[in-house]
């Protein structure tokens, strides 16, 4: 092979080797350039599909979690009232006609009653000779009386039940003036 042969071949051969470096340099720019908008899209609607589906777990778990704690409330409810349904069941097998031990049994019963409902935070109010107030109160009579004092219950025809602020059952009063 002549000095110009081997030149040509090697200058050849350098060629294909510079080609192959723009070629591998073109692929990195391809790998390494920014994202299209269409793969931002795509991006963006899995991260949203995701998000959806642990929003719906969420929901589902919570709803979940709550009728749990509703339940097992009614069940804590109904745990302290089961005495004195036992009480009551007691009271009524008795023989005898002895009313004293009867009403004994039954204030006995009431007593249990409102220890269970104490429990579980629920408060009796409404007395004679507390002030009205018609969020806790429902006046269903009135009276003028100038010995007593204005807006005053004079009676309670029943009780009223509240736990916490929260009025279960406003108290049925006479007011006066």
């Amino acid at each position: 092979m002549s000095k110009k042969e081997t030149k040509a071949k090697e200058n050849k051969e350098q060629n294909t080797s510079a080609e192959t470096e723009e070629k591998a340099v073109d692929t990195e720019v391809e790998e390494t350039k920014e994202p299209t908008v269409e793969d931002q899209l795509a991006d963006v609607k899995k991260q949203l599909a995701y998000t959806a589906a642990e929003y719906a777990n969420f929901r589902a778990r919570s709803a979940k979690e709550k009728e749990q704690t509703y339940s097992n409330a009614k069940g804590n409810v109904v745990a302290e009232i089961l005495p004195v349904i036992d009480n009551l069941e007691r009271a009524l097998n008795q023989d005898g006609e002895d009313f004293e031990a009867l009403k004994k049994g039954v204030e006995m019963t009431l007593e249990g009653l409102m220890s269970a409902l104490s429990k579980i935070g629920v408060e009796a109010y409404g007395e004679s000779g507390e002030s009205f107030d018609p969020n806790f109160h429902n006046a269903v009579m009135h009276i003028e009386d100038d010995g007593l004092e204005e807006n005053v219950i004079t009676d309670v025809f029943q009780k009223g039940y509240k736990i916490g602020d929260r009025v279960i059952r406003p108290a049925m009063v006479k007011t006066a003036n």
